[in-house]
């Protein structure tokens, strides 16, 4: 029993100048411990565990810590590792079968569950012993241990997003964006989505739609150059027209321009009615002819343009005009002119004029990789038409007119006694499509053919043998 305060000198000299209270409160802590009111404002002492301290290597000095807070982050860095594992998932232990050791045969005894009331000390160990003594092998380190307990039984967000498969952003751009319907064009259709300002889009119509399926055909991508031959057995029905009208639609669709080569004998006149007289007369008249005789030094598409006329995108090779000259082209110079074509056009139509036997005609043929045969509205033309298909298949062009295009134009308007779907009846079953072209006097007048005068139906029909065209290129 400690002396009281007022008896103890130490005591005595702690208390100088202390209130009465403080000094009462004190006393029975020292003498009692320390009091469970909390208004005291005491803390019990805690003495740290040095046990698991590793003790300083002697001479060693100890560095001082000048705050709290540079001694907590010493002591954080010093019992945190430097790489802390992502927390991986560990697929649920599969059973162990029991193996047979060394050829014995014995097998190995399942553990049984220990006792709930048994200590832990009495817990036999995991390792599992055979009969005759011999220890079994330890369990293989590529089994995984099991998951922890503190683990969730489904699939974390990260498992998730491993787990499912990437999208094509270049292959599938419309996962991401919205398809938008194309533009309508004219119609009723196309008043709503002016008038709305393209907030209503009822979406083009059948008609545009098939009208959108022939611009496509027609602006397919070739690999290499093609020759399309213009014939006939009969003239003025539409040959020389329809190679205009042709050449100019395959223009307008298509990303490369072709070209068109007059190789008609009879002075033809493929150049006028792709530019008109007089501007044809008033630009540097040059002709086949001189191609043929500066050929060797042609080794460019510039060089090439100047031997050439342009209708819009539209090139043309001009026929000679002297009667003379004009039926000299043979079958080797119209094959050195494709050759040197096929270097820098795609697309090339061939006006041949009226005939089969003419000089170049054989080149003509042997060149081409379809037909275009020329035809009218009256019986004399169809059967001139079906005579050329004929004569063609036993001469050894038996695939150029199998897979030729019979173009019936109707040139004179002809009157309604003519019977017009007999005569279509009669070419269709011997060529690969037909196509009537309406009467139209932008075609029937026998001067220039531009697209921009013609009507719409000669446009549809022109649309129709272009694309009947680019489909034969294979």
């Amino acid at each position: 029993m400690p002396d009281p305060a007022d008896k103890n000198a130490r005591a005595i000299a702690d208390h100088a100048g202390q209130p009465p209270a403080t000094r009462r409160r004190r006393d029975l802590r020292r003498a009692d411990g320390p009091l469970p009111d909390a208004r005291t404002g005491t803390m019990p002492a805690v003495t740290p565990d040095l046990s698991e301290t590793p003790a300083p290597d002697a001479g060693t000095p100890v560095p001082r810590r000048s705050s709290w807070a540079e001694a907590a982050a010493a002591a954080d860095q010093a019992s945190t590792p430097a790489f802390l594992p992502a927390p991986t998932r560990r697929p649920a232990r599969p059973p162990v079968t029991p193996q047979p050791l060394g050829g014995i045969g014995a097998q190995l005894p399942t553990a049984e569950a220990p006792d709930a009331h048994q200590p832990a000390e009495a817990v036999p160990a995991t390792s599992t012993t055979v009969d005759d003594g011999v220890d079994a092998a330890p369990p293989s380190s590529s089994v995984p241990d099991e998951a922890p307990a503190f683990r969730r039984a489904r699939p974390t967000a990260a498992d998730v997003i491993a787990d499912t498969p990437m999208p094509d952003f270049i292959s599938s751009p419309g996962l991401f964006v919205r398809e938008q319907k194309p533009r309508p064009v004219g119609g009723v259709r196309g008043a709503v989505y002016n008038m709305t300002g393209g907030a209503w889009n009822m979406g083009p119509s059948a008609k545009q739609r098939d009208e959108d399926e022939l611009g496509r055909r027609i602006a397919r991508q070739l690999q290499g150059s093609y020759n399309t031959a213009v014939l006939s057995l009969k003239g003025g029905i539409g040959k020389t027209s329809t190679t205009v009208g042709v050449g100019l639609t395959l223009a307008e669709f298509r990303g490369d321009a072709p070209c068109a080569i007059d190789a008609n004998p009879d002075s033809g006149d493929l150049v006028e009615r792709a530019l008109g007289e007089g501007i044809y007369q008033q630009s540097s008249p040059r002709t086949i002819t001189d191609l043929l005789n500066n050929i060797e030094s042609i080794d460019s598409l510039t060089a090439l343009a100047r031997y050439m006329h342009h209708a819009g995108r539209l090139h043309l090779i001009a026929g000679e005009q002297d009667p003379e000259v004009s039926d000299s082209l043979t079958a080797a110079e119209y094959l050195r002119i494709r050759k040197l074509i096929s270097n820098y056009y795609s697309v090339a139509l061939t006006d041949c004029g009226t005939g089969v036997t003419h000089n170049a005609m054989s080149g003509i043929l042997q060149s081409a990789d379809n037909l275009v045969i020329a035809a009218g509205y009256a019986v004399s033309g169809a059967k001139r038409a079906r005579s050329t298909l004929h004569w063609l298949a036993s001469h050894g062009y038996e695939d150029l007119a199998r897979n030729a295009i019979v173009v019936i134009t109707d040139k004179d308007e002809v009157s309604s006694r003519v019977d017009k779907d007999a005569i279509e009846e009669h070419l269709a079953g011997i060529c690969r499509q037909l196509i009537a072209v309406p009467h139209d006097r932008g075609v029937a007048d026998g001067d220039l053919v531009t697209l921009d005068v013609l009507r719409p139906e000669t446009r549809r029909a022109y649309k129709e043998i272009a694309a009947a065209i680019v489909d034969g290129y294979r």
